[in-house]
């Protein structure tokens, strides 16, 4: 066995320890367990690039785990040629494919293999009266341009002119070439110089109704590259992401975050259980057994103190996808392990909203039993992976 995966369960029951004598004290006390090395929060805005942030944070994550340095990339370079792409496979399939500003991590891999990637400074992509990003006019004109061209069941050479220049206006033209820290660079050869490797980045999920151990395409509507991946048992997939942190990798997340239990500005996600109370620790049974289920569910969603939480299996968790509730909403960077004060272990989770919608810089920590219920799938590199896994998988 691993001995870091040995070193963080250790961690976890010292952390339980520490925790036992925080017990009943007001509000969530967290302790460390594993914390990975990573870039600032950034600010997505008024846009549903959530996948491009995220898998970027976690890029620059990667380049500071290999020596590389500290690394702000350009997130709007990439979602240009990802709007490309789009337009691409939408006229393809006669105007029914995705095109908006959603996506996965895949998106970010296949733009950066085919027209690499730039610096922040270089191209901010904001070219427009603002210093947030928006792109709700630019996606107005998108759909307005591509209608055109399926109406017509031709494109043009005038097509290709007009998409070309409405992403210069929005977003600013393409650098061909550029300087950066003294070096004179195209955004392909500054990519390769960035030392990334597309295939070392396996995306991973867990879902009942497709064989374990072989890859499917999640039907997920951000997934319009019917993206394959690997679907593994829930708690190896969970086994998975602690081996991981535990040992430097960091995580890009996709998953629900609709529900009412997912607050960015409590600064935690959580899965509340009111039903089942002997499941609860004497403590918790204590303060909720006087409650009917609604008063229960009122009390979790306080945020005021942690909450017992539901215990969720793969049936669980199936139920919750088959049944429309678990959605591909958003996704995030997970960089590290905290407990709270009842042992309850929590994701610490990168958002891109910016730094001043909570009190916790751009954090939050999602309770094991949300990840567990609320996950669509992870990125991580294949060598954060462990060994039998990778076995199973043929990796």
């Amino acid at each position: 066995m691993n001995t870091k995966f040995i070193a963080l369960t250790s961690m976890l029951c010292c952390a339980s320890m520490v925790s036992a004598q925080e017990e009943g004290k007001a509000g969530y006390q967290f302790t460390d367990v594993a914390k990975i090395n990573v870039t600032s929060v950034k600010n997505q805005a008024s846009t549903g690039t959530c996948w491009c942030f995220a898998t970027t944070s976690f890029m620059e994550a990667e380049l500071l785990r290999m020596g590389k340095g500290e690394y702000d990339l350009s997130e709007m370079f990439i979602v240009r040629q990802k709007y490309m792409n789009q337009l691409q496979d939408n006229y393809i399939r006669r105007g029914k494919g995705t095109l908006g500003q959603g996506s996965i991590t895949n998106a970010w891999k296949n733009a950066f293999n085919e027209v690499g990637i730039v610096p922040e400074e270089v191209y901010d992509g904001i070219n427009y009266d603002s210093d947030k990003h928006n792109h709700r006019e630019l996606n107005q004109y998108l759909h307005a341009i591509a209608d055109v061209a399926i109406k017509n069941k031709h494109r043009s050479p005038e097509y290709y002119k007009l998409i070309n220049n409405l992403f210069d206006t929005y977003l600013g033209e393409l650098p061909a070439k550029f300087t950066y820290k003294g070096k004179e660079y195209t955004p392909k050869s500054f990519a390769q110089s960035l030392g990334l490797n597309m295939d070392d980045y396996i995306e991973i999920t867990s879902f009942t109704h497709h064989p374990y151990y072989q890859q499917f395409a999640p039907e997920v509507p951000d997934n319009w590259e019917r993206k394959l991946m690997y679907n593994v048992p829930l708690d190896e997939m969970i086994g998975l992401m602690n081996h991981a942190l535990a040992n430097g990798y960091s995580i890009c997340w996709d998953g629900d975050v609709s529900e009412k239990g997912f607050s960015h500005k409590n600064g935690v996600a959580i899965n509340p259980e009111v039903k089942k109370l002997e499941d609860m620790s004497g403590t918790d049974r204590a303060r909720f057994e006087k409650m009917d289920e609604k008063a229960r569910l009122e009390e979790a969603y306080k945020f005021a103190a942690p909450c017992p939480e539901v215990n969720v299996t793969p049936e669980v968790r199936q139920a919750g996808y088959e049944s429309f509730v678990t959605t591909d909403d958003h996704l995030m960077h997970i960089t590290g392990i905290v407990q709270d004060q009842n042992g309850t272990v929590y994701y610490v989770t990168k958002n891109s909203w910016g730094t001043e919608r909570n009190t916790f810089g751009g954090y939050l920590n999602m309770s094991e039993s949300y990840v567990r219920a609320k996950t669509i799938y992870i990125l991580v590199h294949k060598d954060g992976i462990p060994k039998d896994l990778k076995k199973k998988l043929g990796l």
